[in-house]
């Protein structure tokens, strides 16, 4: 089946994040697609905002991360600007709808950039406001649990397939619209990112999880950089 478009451009985010400048004929073969495609999505992430330099024949990097000024909004506030951002979006009334995404790529253009904090966003108007829309409904238990530090049992798909997994949560993030959990997977016994929107089901476990090394929100970060 052919990776969804949106699908597309996370995982391109997810490769140019480490800051290194990809060919486009690289990323076109890791993703399957056509240089052409890869052209258009490249033109589409720049396009929303995103700090991404380059052109085609030569390759492209990300130059900083976009975030959101924690005085200015929380991640909460972020979320609920999501949910009323969505609701509006598919409104029968087209000139609302219309609204919202005009909004959207207004907020995109006074995204300050941030290059001390972690990233937490990429801007809004990359993702559908439905695929954000279907992982409202875990946040607040992810959230709980990141701060409780308690396991997470899931249910999660990806290629088309469902797997079932106890995770311990570690860091929320935000790529424009799609919200992400990076968490240590006790199934694949290593770091995994997971799309919130991917979630089917999400228990809180009463079992809670020490730091151990190797198994830190501040191990995955060290590794990205080496990466």
């Amino acid at each position: 089946m052919p990776q969804r478009r949106s699908d597309r451009l996370f995982d391109l985010i997810q490769t140019l994040r480490d800051g290194r400048l990809h060919r486009g004929r690289d990323l076109a073969d890791k993703l399957g697609i056509s240089l052409r495609t890869l052209y258009r999505d490249m033109d589409t992430l720049i396009a929303t905002g995103i700090p991404i330099e380059g052109e085609r024949g030569l390759g492209y990097m990300m130059t900083a991360p976009i975030t959101l000024p924690p005085l200015s909004l929380s991640l909460q506030e972020l979320e609920a600007l999501h949910l009323g951002l969505s609701v509006v979006a598919k409104a029968s009334d087209p000139d609302m709808a219309a609204a919202a995404d005009t909004l959207a790529t207004k907020i995109d253009a006074v995204l300050p950039e941030d290059r001390a904090a972690p990233a937490s966003g990429q801007g809004f108007a990359v993702y559908p406001f439905a695929d954000a829309a279907r992982g409202f409904v875990h946040m607040a238990p992810i959230r709980a649990a990141i701060r409780s530090r308690r396991k997470i049992e899931i249910t999660y798909r990806s290629e088309g397939a469902d797997t079932k997994r106890i995770i311990r949560p570690l860091q929320i993030e935000y790529w424009g619209r799609i919200w992400t959990l990076t968490a240590w997977c006790e199934l694949r016994d290593g770091f995994r990112v997971f799309r919130v929107d991917r979630i089917g089901t999400l228990d809180v476990s009463f079992d809670t999880f020490e730091e151990e090394p190797g198994k830190t929100l501040a191990d995955y970060l060290a590794l990205q950089e080496k990466d």
